[in-house]
């Protein structure tokens, strides 16, 4: 079997060659599109005229002789796994194992009287203990407070989504064995498993990033893998006010909506805050009230003190023990909850959240991908039929209608920001249709030379009707907040 020395050369010879043929013959478009492997993958990341910039995150000087750097850290690695037997860290804590590596590192380098600056050392025993107990190339990027997502198709093009926007890295694996041993990594450590016959597999991280992964053979090319990273320091309403997401008097209304218990569905595509507004408005929710939320990937940061959260579980490797919303949700109805907040309705779990809200759990929230209030509402519908339920239409609009009272439809605007676009009442049956009108809508005016969208937030004029239940439960909105001049 070759070593990681020689397959690194292998990779460089086969990128030289490919460099000198596209220097002999000019390809197509079309030519350059079907190349595959990682080689040609770089070479469009990084060379010719169309590259894209560079997210740069290895700030090297610029005296770093990389090719020696990367064999020192090869060589030195690989001495690491024969004199360390890893199996005997497991008792041991995360300082104590980083504490161990480094000085086996340490002295292996001394014995190899290793030609190293200070800071090339350092930056050498970091990435080997990224390598052996975390995860890679990749730690740069978790650690990195500006990078909300991270996006790996194949070994040598990492993309990160930093304010709204794509960036690729430069940031890479050695090859696509490399990445599959990191992403074997990530779900081992939750007890999941991903080969050949169980090509896919959902994960979250210890600090409860979202990840999600899929190997050969269901991609085709390469291994590939998203994290949807976990925020820590949850965004308040003070922030989606700073941010230019709503207006003052829209989170007034958002405030009131909650605390006199109206159904809210927050309809958006994918990216554009909805778990961000679910968490800031659960906030509302009295201290007072037992809440129960049902995710796939628990996100919400509720402070509350009576608060139950509950989880799906996929199913084993034998594909038994699975546990899915539906599940969930029946069961939480029997918990005694007063408000059940749905991370993200998908599937048949759509009509029990609709009969929770309709019997005796109002004030309950949850989202749902769609792109208009009125598409949400035929989402649902949808998703209704297709847990099997075989309800007549006006039945599922019905109990769509008299179940949700307020729709916020949640949008990611080209220039990467989020902004609220509807502010929708759903105001019951009329004839077949589901009746709804617009209290705040986001205006546009184009973009400005920079690519920043040129938005503002207006009232429509409408009071809503749902301002009765406000009233009733002794909540008084500023006059006028309805208006259009506001």
């Amino acid at each position: 079997m070759p070593s990681i020395r020689e397959r690194i050369g292998k990779l460089r010879s086969n990128k030289s060659d490919k460099k000198k043929k596209k220097r002999k013959k000019k390809k197509t478009r079309s030519e350059k599109g079907s190349s595959k492997d990682s080689s040609s993958r770089e070479e469009k990341s990084s060379g010719g005229k169309q590259s894209e910039p560079v997210y740069k995150v290895k700030t090297r000087g610029a005296s770093f002789d990389a090719e020696r750097f990367e064999k020192m850290k090869d060589s030195t690695h690989h001495q690491l796994l024969e004199e360390v037997d890893l199996s005997l860290m497991k008792d041991m804590n995360d300082e104590e194992v980083e504490a161990h590596i480094r000085k086996t590192v340490q002295q292996i380098l001394e014995r190899k009287q290793a030609i190293l600056s200070q800071t090339e050392r350092k930056q050498l025993v970091k990435e080997i203990i990224d390598e052996v107990v975390g995860f890679g190339p990749l730690e740069p990027l978790l650690d990195d407070p500006s990078v909300s997502d991270i996006l790996v198709n194949g070994a040598k093009q990492i993309y990160v989504e930093r304010e709204g926007k794509l960036q690729l890295t430069d940031v890479k694996f050695k090859d696509d064995n490399h990445l599959s041993k990191i992403i074997d990594r990530i779900v081992s450590m939750v007890g999941r498993h991903i080969d050949e016959a169980s090509p896919m597999c959902d994960a979250r991280l210890p600090d409860g990033s979202r990840v999600n992964a899929i190997i050969p053979p269901l991609a085709i090319d390469y291994p590939s893998m998203s994290i949807r990273k976990f925020k820590t320091d949850a965004l308040s309403m003070s922030d989606l006010i700073n941010y230019g997401t709503i207006t003052e008097e829209m989170a007034a209304v958002f405030e009131a909506a909650v605390k006199c218990r109206l159904n809210i569905l927050i309809s958006g595509g994918t990216g554009s805050g909805k778990t961000t507004l679910l968490n800031i408005l659960s906030g509302f929710i009295p201290h007072n009230q037992r809440i129960v939320t049902i995710e796939d990937s628990a996100e919400l940061q509720l402070q509350q003190p009576h608060v139950v959260r509950l989880e799906t579980r996929p199913p084993n490797i034998e594909g038994k023990g699975e546990v899915t919303q539906y599940d969930l949700v029946k069961n939480s109805l029997r918990m005694r909850p007063d408000r059940v907040i749905l991370g993200e309705v998908r599937g048949r779990e759509a009509l029990d959240m609709l009969q929770a809200m309709n019997t005796g759990h109002d004030g309950s929230m949850c989202t749902v991908h769609a792109n208009t209030p009125r598409d949400a509402l035929v989402r649902l519908e949808t998703m209704i039929a297709m847990g099997g339920m075989e309800l007549p239409q006006s039945a599922m609009r019905q109990q769509t209608s008299s179940a949700i009272d307020l729709i916020v439809q949640a949008q990611r605007m080209p220039d990467g920001t989020r902004k609220l676009t509807h502010f929708t009442e759903v105001l019951g049956m009329e004839g077949d249709v589901i009746s709804m009108q617009d209290i705040f809508l986001l205006e546009r005016h184009g973009m400005d030379e920079d690519g920043n969208v040129i938005a503002e937030h207006k009232a429509t004029g409408v009071q809503p009707r749902f301002v009765e239940r406000m009233q009733a439960a002794g909540i008084d909105l500023p006059p006028g907040i309805f208006m259009p001049d506001k």
